[in-house]
């Protein structure tokens, strides 16, 4: 399968945000009702949120044949070497074939200074916390999250560097 990973640009905004949706909604579909999702997805990828990700951290899309399939956003590196992992979504179609995979080491390969990488994954979420322990990140607690005034079950999962 071709694809290709570069860094995310402006005009890709909508697209990055059909993914966002429908990675989210497809996830997330017996876990968090869907008036949660959207009213989360409605406030963290907004146009604005996004211009604002695009120039605080460092965001990554996925693309096969000319279409955004999939992006990563990753923070600056923190004190003591510590990058956050905001999200890695793909349509599902494209997952299990390496191109999450993909995304994050690119991520990884270009944040200068990074000592390890964390991320806060819904525990339900079997799909994500399988993705993350097979990339050798490791569960270093557990916490409850008010999402929209629904609360989650959250993992924070660590991968050293």
């Amino acid at each position: 399968m071709g694809y290709t990973i570069r860094k995310m640009e402006k005009k890709d905004i909508n697209e990055v945000q059909k993914v966002a949706k429908t990675s989210w909604n497809t996830t997330y579909e017996d876990i968090i009702p869907l008036e949660i999702q959207e009213s989360f997805l409605n406030s963290a990828y907004n146009d604005e949120m996004m211009l604002q990700r695009l120039d605080v951290s460092f965001l990554y899309v996925a693309e096969k044949d000319e279409k955004i399939v999939g992006f990563a956003n990753f923070s600056p590196v923190k004190e003591d070497g510590i990058v956050e992992l905001g999200a890695i979504y793909l349509y599902s179609d494209y997952q299990g074939k390496g191109i999450g995979t993909a995304l994050l080491k690119e991520g990884i390969k270009n944040i200068n200074g990074a000592k390890s990488v964390y991320i806060s994954v819904e525990k339900e979420n079997k799909i994500g916390t399988n993705f993350y322990r097979a990339k050798g990140f490791q569960v270093v607690s557990e916490f409850d999250d008010n999402l929209e005034g629904f609360i989650t079950k959250m993992y924070k999962m660590t991968l050293k560097l």
